[in-house]
């Protein structure tokens, strides 16, 4: 049985222990190694983990066994009035297959539409070699642009962007 709950500044290293392996296993044969060491820790240290959580309103949720072992997380960001942002969601690598995606997905989705109950629209950047495309499609999910959007020290994230109203 998966459980899933909102997270705080204490499920950080679960967070963590989660995209340590995930994270990696994602990007291996589409990004390099030096990048994907840069975004871990552009996005995943503990200061900047923190920041997302307390200053840019990021909203993370993480799921977890019985046991109490994190599986997975998502997290979603309001961007403007009507529009919000699944800024990251991801399953270990060998939990994928067990509808904890779903799950988080679903979450995320309960979670804007708690915060706005009117209409809006959520988007999620993908990487264009990512296989979860068709993970966000399954979701209802559809590609309306894409970009290469510089991150720092030469790298860039070369995504769709994909959207769904609620």
């Amino acid at each position: 049985m998966i459980e899933i709950r909102k997270a705080s500044a204490g499920d950080i290293p679960a967070i963590q222990s989660v995209a340590q392996v995930a994270f990696p296993a994602t990007y291996a044969g589409i990004i390099s190694p030096a990048q994907t060491d840069y975004m871990m820790e552009w996005m995943y240290s503990t200061a900047s983990l923190l920041r997302q959580m307390t200053d840019e309103g990021h909203v993370y949720y993480v799921a977890r066994e019985e046991d109490g072992t994190p599986v997975g997380y998502v997290s979603v960001q309001r961007e403007g009035e009507d529009r919000f942002h699944l800024q990251k969601i991801y399953v270990l690598p060998d939990r994928q297959g067990r509808q904890i995606g779903r799950m988080l997905f679903g979450e995320a989705l309960r979670a804007v539409k708690e915060s706005h109950p009117g209409p809006c629209t959520l988007e999620l950047n993908v990487n264009r070699s990512n296989r979860a495309r068709g993970f966000y499609e399954k979701m209802g999910m559809r590609v309306v642009r894409e970009g290469d959007f510089p991150i720092g020290e030469g790298y860039y994230m070369n995504d769709y962007i994909m959207g769904m109203e609620l």
